[in-house]
C-alpha cells in the first residue's frame, strides 16, 4: 500500500481536521462563527479556507506544480495577510498538515513502513510553505502599498483645503 491511497481513503477525515486546526488559530468568537456557518455569502473567509486546502490536498496528491497550486494558497494567504496574523501565523497553517497526516495514518505509516514516502510528502509541503511566504510578502507589500498611496491622497486634500496648494500655470 502507497501513502498516496492512505491519503485519497481518508481525504476527508484529512480535510476535516486541517480545517478544524486552521480555525483554531483564529480567536475563539471568530472561530465558532467560522465553523458554524457554511454558506459562501455569510462566510466568506470559511469558504476560502475550505476550498482552498482541498485544492492543496488534491495538488499535493497529485504531485501538481507550483504554478496548479498557486491559486488556493494565494486566496488563503490573501485573506491571512489582511487580517492580524504575524507573517509564521499566517502561513503556519500548511505545516499543520503535516501534523494531521501523522495522526490520522500513525499506525498505518508504521505498518507499511512509508517512513520515506512520508519524508517526501512532507518535502512538498515545506515548498509549499516557501511559496506562501512569497505570496505573503506581495500581500503585505500591496497592502502597505496602498495605505501609502492613501495617505498622500488624504494629505494633498488637506493641503487642497487649506489653501496650501497652487496650481502651476503654463
Amino acid at each position: 500500500m502507497e501513502l498516496k491511497d492512505l491519503l485519497r481513503e481518508k481525504r476527508s477525515l484529512i480535510l476535516k481536521k486541517w480545517f478544524d486546526l486552521i480555525l483554531e488559530t483564529y480567536p475563539s468568537e471568530t472561530s465558532s462563527f467560522l465553523k458554524k456557518h457554511k454558506n459562501q455569502f455569510s462566510n466568506p473567509v470559511g469558504h476560502t479556507i475550505s476550498e482552498g486546502i482541498e485544492g492543496l490536498f488534491e495538488g499535493l496528491l497529485e504531485e501538481s506544480g507550483t504554478d496548479k497550486i498557486s491559486p488556493f494558497l494565494d486566496n488563503i494567504i490573501r485573506v491571512r495577510a489582511i487580517q492580524e496574523f504575524t507573517p509564521s501565523e499566517a502561513i503556519g497553517f500548511i505545516f499543520l498538515l503535516k501534523k494531521v497526516i501523522r495522526e490520522a495514518l500513525q499506525r498505518e505509516i508504521r505498518e507499511h513502513q512509508l517512513h520515506d514516502e512520508l519524508l517526501s510528502f512532507d518535502s512538498r509541503i515545506d515548498d509549499l510553505v516557501r511559496t506562501s511566504f512569497d505570496i505573503y510578502m506581495k500581500c503585505r507589500e500591496q497592502i502597505y502599498e496602498i495605505r501609502a498611496n492613501e495617505v498622500k491622497k488624504m494629505t494633498f486634500r488637506l493641503l487642497q483645503r487649506a489653501n496650501l496648494v497652487k496650481e502651476i500655470q503654463d
